[in-house]
């Protein structure tokens, strides 16, 4: 993941998205280990040694906050969508950007990624998470219809084609999780991904299905 400055984003626009999503990682982390019905705003603001109406000023409540990391993950995709060729073939421009931020800080981690779906599977959060991925979504759209000459007011395509995306990615994740350890999660997703580009046709063959597992520690039908 490259670390260069978004294009036209000035210095005072990259701090504040700096704070906003530091902010945002410490609610995450406390809430993952405490239960966010145990944490304060006080708490996280000082993880990140700002005051609590610092906090407010980024965030209305603790699950805007715990919801933001994913919605800024999808915010890169689109600035990551913006600034790829403009003649590359839209799919590969959205299977190069969504592998590149689930890339980021060396890939997903098993345990965390189970952890913040359990704390996502609670109702004071899911309503907000549910909100975000909704906004991020639309974004998503606009960016692919105007990298299309469309317009995603009146046309379906880019719709569909974002969430797909965000379908393809959450479900690729879920199996992830519920794999062998030690199997990478990233040519699993760009995997899914390309099936997905490609129409989703019916495999040739199908590995052999492997010996019954125990029981998964988290419901499948868990959001991330």
């Amino acid at each position: 993941m490259s670390n260069q400055p978004v294009a036209g984003m000035g210095l005072r626009e990259r701090k504040k998205r700096a704070a906003r999503e530091a902010l945002s990682w410490a609610a995450v982390r406390l809430a993952t280990e405490r239960g966010l019905e145990n944490v304060r705003v006080e708490e996280i603001a000082a993880e990140v040694g700002v005051s609590a109406r610092t906090f407010n000023n980024y965030f209305p409540s603790k699950e805007a906050a715990v919801c933001s990391f994913g919605n800024e993950r999808h915010t890169r995709i689109v600035e990551g969508l913006r600034s790829r060729p403009a003649d590359e073939p839209l799919w590969e421009s959205l299977i190069a950007v969504v592998a590149e931020q689930f890339s980021r800080h060396g890939g997903p981690d098993r345990e965390f990624v189970s952890r913040v779906r359990l704390m996502m599977s609670t109702p004071s959060i899911m309503g907000e998470f549910l909100k975000s991925n909704v906004s991020a979504e639309r974004r998503l759209a606009d960016e692919i219809a105007r990298r299309l000459g469309a317009d995603a007011e009146v046309d379906l395509y880019p719709r569909l084609v974002a969430g797909v995306v965000g379908a393809t990615s959450r479900i690729a994740l879920d199996f992830w999780l519920h794999t062998e350890p030690g199997r990478p999660f990233l040519p699993m997703l760009t995997d899914a991904l390309r099936q997905a580009s490609a129409g989703l046709p019916v495999p040739d063959t199908f590995p052999a299905a492997p010996a019954a597992a125990d029981p998964p520690l988290i419901p499948r039908e868990s959001v991330c």
